[in-house]
């Protein structure tokens, strides 16, 4: 069983910024895509963004672009998803996925692996 180990949530006021991590077994995603999605109560869990196993390739949901940078570092074998203008509608649960490939993007069948999950509040 592989553990994605993520963290850096919490409650945060509309215009905030918040950094979430996550870690994982060097072997597993050093060479793998990783990918960040995000589920609100009652909504379907969707794509937030995503990097290449090396950082040259990234994408993002629209609803994101511009406030949010996905970044990674692979000799610590850590990715990170830096939020910045926050907003209620940003409050979800966030999650971290390992890629099946080097190269991956919005669609969750193509994530292995999955983390817990970590808890993302915006207040207005």
């Amino acid at each position: 069983q592989v553990q994605l180990i993520e963290s850096g949530g919490g409650v945060v006021q509309a215009g905030g910024s918040l950094r979430l991590s996550c870690a994982c077994p060097r072997r597993t995603c050093t060479n793998n895509a990783m990918g960040w999605f995000r589920q609100a109560p009652g909504e379907e869990r969707e794509f937030v963004g995503s990097i290449s196993w090396n950082g040259s390739n990234k994408s993002y949901a629209d609803s994101v672009k511009g406030r949010f940078t996905i970044s990674r570092d692979n000799a610590k074998a850590t990715v990170y998803l830096q939020m910045n203008s926050l907003a209620p509608e940003d409050t979800a649960v966030y999650y971290c996925a390992v890629g099946l490939k080097a190269y991956a993007g919005a669609v969750a069948k193509d994530y292995r692996y999955w983390g817990r999950g970590t808890q993302v509040t915006v207040s207005s």
